[in-house]
């Protein structure tokens, strides 16, 4: 088959790539590296430097695709708080103009990767038939962008499927972001031998998930003819549930590192409490959790040092900047 696979240099991206390429697939992508890193991509993918949101260029190259992974965002939820227009231009736009140029180039199915974000504050852990609450601007556009692909698949006649992965960790996720990627930040900067940050108390719980547990589901929503019109989690319920400050811990203690965690304010609507059923996804998907929080942190550690520590790129601008915006932000001080 050809698969198209957006943000393809991305975290998500580039691990599906090399997945479906080792299974014999034709793989085409495209990124604009501003989440992503050019080294993820598989070097016998083919990569168009493109961004989502150019619908004519898409439309030319989902020409002869059999699905399209739709896995490029960005990803910042807390950002979309002072940064609207940048986040939701590109998640509901970017998105919006993937199903159009996909459809009208008549893929068959698509296969779009959404957000925990979409359930925002409702009580964890999160099912597929709750009614989503998203708090933050990026979460409600994910929400949006789910329900413009199931009203235009439905009106051309489109398969499609909507992933719904939850925290997921792991190499080639980037670590030199101030926004997002809280394992990787405190990896990336603990072994710079520099303090991590924490927002709030550090008791917000996140039930993180491995990428190597989450490529096997995207890949069944993708070409199993009898899962289509699924809204499916993808994460591993109360296992590797774990609080900011044990995940400081876990990381510290590996890296042995002896220094303590600077915390600051609460950032505002930040979800404090997140994870998932993931019934469907073991009925539907066979999803299993295969690897624990410490087998993930080690990967990241190994990628990080490999690759080497980065200073932070604060690729995004603070389009709202008040005594709400976090002073790490405002103050560059990662």
């Amino acid at each position: 088959m050809k698969i198209f696979i957006t943000g393809i240099a991305g975290f998500l991206g580039s691990h599906l790539a090399k997945f479906y390429i080792n299974k014999g697939h034709e793989v085409v992508g495209n990124d604009t590296l501003v989440g992503g890193y050019r080294d993820n991509i598989p070097n016998k993918a083919v990569f168009h430097k493109i961004p989502c949101e150019d619908n004519s260029s898409l439309k030319k190259l989902f020409q002869g695709v059999d699905i399209v992974i739709n896995t490029a965002a960005y990803a910042h939820e807390g950002l979309s708080i002072f940064s609207p227009h940048t986040i939701t231009s590109n998640v509901l736009g970017g998105s919006v103009s993937v199903f159009s140029a996909a459809i009208a180039s008549k893929v068959k199915r698509i296969v779009h990767c959404s957000s925990m974000a979409r359930y925002g504050q409702i009580k964890p852990p999160f099912k597929e038939s709750d009614i989503p609450k998203p708090v933050d601007p990026y979460g409600i556009a994910k929400l949006a962008s789910e329900n413009i692909l199931i009203n235009l698949c439905e009106v051309h006649d489109t398969e499609y499927n909507i992933a719904v992965p939850h925290n997921i960790i792991g190499p080639n996720q980037k670590y030199d972001d101030p926004f997002r990627n809280v394992a990787s930040i405190m990896i990336n900067l603990m072994l710079q031998n520099r303090s991590p940050i924490i927002y709030g108390d550090g008791k917000q719980k996140r039930s993180f998930s491995d990428v190597r547990d989450c490529i096997s589901c995207i890949d069944v929503m993708a070409t199993d003819k009898n899962v289509k019109s699924q809204i499916i989690n993808i994460g591993p319920g109360d296992e590797n549930y774990i609080t900011i400050n044990e995940l400081f811990e876990i990381i510290s203690n590996k890296l042995k590192f002896n220094k303590k965690p600077d915390f600051y304010p609460d950032r505002p609507n930040e979800v404090k409490y997140s994870s998932c059923s993931s019934d469907k996804a073991q009925k539907l998907l066979g999803y299993k959790t295969k690897f624990s929080v410490e087998e993930s942190i080690d990967t990241i550690i190994k990628y990080i040092k490999e690759r080497g520590t980065k200073k932070f790129l604060y690729n995004y601008d603070l389009e709202i900047i008040n005594e709400k915006t976090p002073e790490t932000w405002k103050n560059k001080l990662f």
